[in-house]
C-alpha cells in the first residue's frame, strides 16, 4: 500500500504541475504552485482506489484525484489567512499569505478553486454524465452544505467561546474535513456510474477517524 501511496503523490503533483504551467506567469501562477506542494494526498488516494475498486482506470481517476487536491489545497490557503485561522506556517514552510500576501493568497485559491472544476471536464474522464456527476458532487461537498459550512461552524464556535458537545463536533467536523473525504471515496462510483451508498457510509466513518486522529496529534 505505501507504494501505490507514493505512487499517487507522485503522478497527483505531476498533474497538478501540469495543469498550474499552463497557466499564465506571475505571482498568482507561483502562488498556486507553491499552494499544491507537499501533504499526504489521502483524498486523492480514496479516488484512485475507489476507481480502481469499480473498473475505473487510472488515467481516468487521476484529473479526479488531482482536483479534490486542488479544492483541498484552496481551503488550506483561505484558512490560513488572518481572517480565519492567520497561521504563519503550513507543513513548516511559510504560508500562502506571508510568503506573498493577503490579496495574492485570495487570488490563488479562488483560482486553485476554479482549476478543481476545469480538472474535472478532462475528457479522459469518460462520458460527459460522468464529469457533471462530478462537479455536482464536488460541489456539494466543498461549499455551503459541506467544507464552507463547516468551517463557519468551526469560526462561529471560536468566536462564541463555548465548548461544543459531541453532536455538534460531529456535525461540523462532518462538513469541514468529512465533506471532501466523502467526495473522495465515491469518485470510483460516481465516474462508473455505480451506486455509491456504501463507501459514501465507509467514507462517513473513515472522516470522523481522519479527525479523532489528526486532532490528537496537535
Amino acid at each position: 500500500m505505501q507504494d501505490r501511496l507514493a505512487r499517487v503523490r507522485t503522478e497527483v503533483q505531476a498533474e497538478l504541475d501540469r495543469a498550474i504551467a499552463a497557466l499564465p506567469p506571475g505571482d498568482l501562477r507561483d502562488a498556486m504552485a507553491y499552494a499544491v506542494q507537499g501533504g499526504k494526498r489521502l483524498r486523492a488516494f480514496l479516488v484512485m482506489e475507489s476507481a480502481r475498486l469499480h473498473g475505473v482506470s487510472d488515467d481516468a481517476a487521476l484529473p479526479v484525484a488531482a482536483a479534490v487536491e486542488a479544492l483541498h489545497a484552496y481551503s488550506l490557503v483561505h484558512d490560513d489567512l488572518p481572517a480565519m485561522d492567520d497561521d504563519d506556517l503550513r507543513r513548516g514552510q511559510p504560508t500562502v499569505h506571508v510568503k506573498w500576501t493577503d490579496a495574492t493568497a485570495i487570488l490563488a485559491g479562488d483560482a486553485l478553486q476554479t482549476l478543481a472544476f476545469q480538472l474535472l471536464t478532462d475528457p479522459r474522464i469518460g462520458a460527459a454524465d460522468a464529469q457533471v456527476r462530478l462537479v455536482a458532487a464536488l460541489a456539494q461537498a466543498s461549499g455551503a452544505a459541506g467544507m464552507v459550512w463547516g468551517q463557519a461552524l468551526d469560526i462561529a464556535a471560536e468566536t462564541a467561546g463555548t465548548p461544543l458537545d459531541l453532536d455538534a463536533i460531529t456535525e461540523l467536523q462532518g462538513g469541514k474535513t468529512g465533506a471532501l473525504i466523502r467526495f473522495a471515496a465515491t469518485a470510483g462510483p460516481l465516474i462508473a456510474g455505480d451506486d455509491p451508498v456504501a463507501l459514501d457510509r465507509y467514507a462517513v466513518a473513515l472522516g470522523l477517524a481522519f479527525q479523532i486522529a489528526t486532532t490528537s496529534w496537535t
